[in-house]
């Protein structure tokens, strides 16, 4: 199969080197020549990704910001086959899925928006590895809920990630639930990490300072964009997370130990409500 990937990032790097390594042709294109010809070196990319190898490209996987995919798709759609698959796998899917499902009827190829849940807080081709996908979920958003050989269609395309795991719902669903599961950790670990005690931890930090705030270490031009674009499902979290801190925040001012356990004991009963 031949499979074209939009940027070299850490996703489409990794998306690269897993279908080169399945025995796929792969065909790539990054805004950094230097990188593209980095990843060819590495065998992970054979060959560019322009208006002569779209055409032959069975599958085509858009993993650079979210306009930036979109914008692709619209300028490039002309160039793809009528029974190419195309998905992207971008953190946000009402914007993508608006402007990419119009330019996929358009010319008649198959879109599908695309999430995999899967990274590092590390970014770059340098970081990217075949096995990064390997047993994380992928979320999907198709054109349509009831078309089953489509799913099944998307799964065999993407076997060489070997994902864990496949969900499908719709844009504005993802949208809502991915500020609550991925953007506000984000946020919340590169707000608590400014705190001026931080240049003084080292001895006296262990796994709760480790998890949260590794994800502070961020792409800062690429989450800016995501919480952009999923601005009022990002607001509606911060608001109700912001309610919550003050609770805690006036227990402690009265020196009210009745209610700041039972703020604590809501929140470990809300945690074992949501895991099981």
């Amino acid at each position: 199969m031949n499979v074209g990937i939009l940027g070299l990032g850490l996703i489409g790097g990794s998306l690269a080197r897993a279908y080169a390594l399945a025995g796929h042709t792969v065909y790539a294109a990054d805004s950094d020549g230097e990188m593209l010809s980095f990843a060819m070196l590495s065998g992970a990319v054979h060959g560019v990704l322009d208006e002569k190898t779209i055409p032959d490209c069975e599958l085509i996987l858009l993993a650079i910001y979210p306009a930036g995919s979109a914008g692709w798709l619209e300028d490039n759609g002309k160039f793809i086959q009528a029974s190419s698959l195309v998905l992207d796998c971008c953190g946000v899917k009402e914007e993508v899925c608006r402007r990419c499902f119009p330019v996929a009827e358009r010319y008649g190829f198959t879109f599908v928006g695309g999430h995999p849940m899967a990274g590092s807080h590390f970014s770059g081709f340098k970081y990217s590895r075949a096995t990064l996908f390997r047993g994380a979920p992928m979320v999907l958003v198709p054109p349509r809920f009831d078309d089953m050989a489509l799913l099944q269609r998307v799964k065999d395309a993407l076997a060489p990630c070997d994902f864990g795991s496949f969900s499908v719902t719709t844009a504005a669903d993802h949208d809502r639930m991915i500020a609550f599961t991925s953007q506000m950790p984000h946020i919340l670990s590169n707000a608590y990490i400014k705190s001026p005690t931080a240049l003084s931890h080292k001895g006296f930090s262990a796994g709760s300072y480790k998890d949260l705030t590794r994800v502070a270490w961020l792409n800062a031009g690429m989450w800016a964009e995501l919480f952009l674009d999923n601005k009022e499902n990002v607001l509606f979290e911060l608001d109700t997370y912001l309610a919550s801190l003050n609770a805690y925040r006036d227990a402690l001012a009265r020196e009210d130990k009745e209610t700041l356990v039972c703020l604590l004991e809501e929140g470990k009963r809300r945690k074992e409500e949501v895991d099981g």
